[in-house]
């Protein structure tokens, strides 16, 4: 049999597994799969059909080479473009270290066809009103106001995971004063004082 063939079986398996997702969005209100959530059972499967994965990072793209384990040559090679992260108050190598767990997980989810529905139909063309609404009387451009909705989601997925830094590392990249404004209200108490802890560990103070 081979590796294609052996991975769409490993496809149908894991699709058919009852696996829960522990990830949650609360601003958009959607339930994904983080990491691990899946990486085991998916190489119990891998293992099942006769496959292996091998993953690694390049200066300009991380790949997940998948191999028939009886048959060696025959692969098949998922590629990402490597990205990057500059999280306050990391080094070097804890940035590099989120971005290779975050393509990790990227290439397994295009390597099993996992489709996560749930955040697709929480976002798209959603206007619902946020719990904390923003400033009255800040002008936003809508283009700028639709950028800053997407800024919050993802914020929102950085304190869903405990990361902090992250989520301080998106607010940052906002500058104008009004589009700050905006942002903030955007965000619930419990992420703006932990942002703004992240902001005084950032200052040393």
């Amino acid at each position: 049999m081979n590796v294609y063939k052996r991975l769409n079986i490993a496809r149908q398996q894991f699709h058919g597994s009852a696996l829960k997702k522990s990830g949650h969005n609360k601003f958009a209100n959607y339930y994904y799969f983080e990491l691990g959530d899946f990486i085991i059972p998916a190489m119990e499967i891998f293992e099942r059909v006769g496959l292996t994965s091998i993953i690694s990072f390049g200066k300009e793209e991380a790949s997940m080479t998948i191999v028939n384990t009886d048959k060696p040559e025959d692969r098949i090679v998922i590629t990402s473009p490597m990205s990057s992260a500059a999280l306050k108050g990391c080094h070097e190598v804890q940035n590099l270290g989120a971005v290779q767990t975050y393509l990790r997980r990227y290439l397994w989810v295009a390597a099993l066809e996992i489709v996560e529905h749930d955040a697709l139909d929480a976002t798209t063309g959603q206007t619902a009103a946020p719990k904390h609404r923003p400033t009255e009387g800040v002008l936003i451009d809508p283009k700028r106001e639709s950028l800053l909705r997407d800024v919050a989601i993802s914020v929102k997925d950085h304190m869903d995971q405990d990361d902090v830094m992250g989520a301080y590392e998106e607010v940052s990249e906002i500058t104008d004063s009004e589009e700050k404004t905006f942002l903030w209200g955007l965000l619930d108490s419990k992420s703006r004082s932990a942002i703004k802890k992240q902001a005084e560990l950032a200052k040393g103070k």
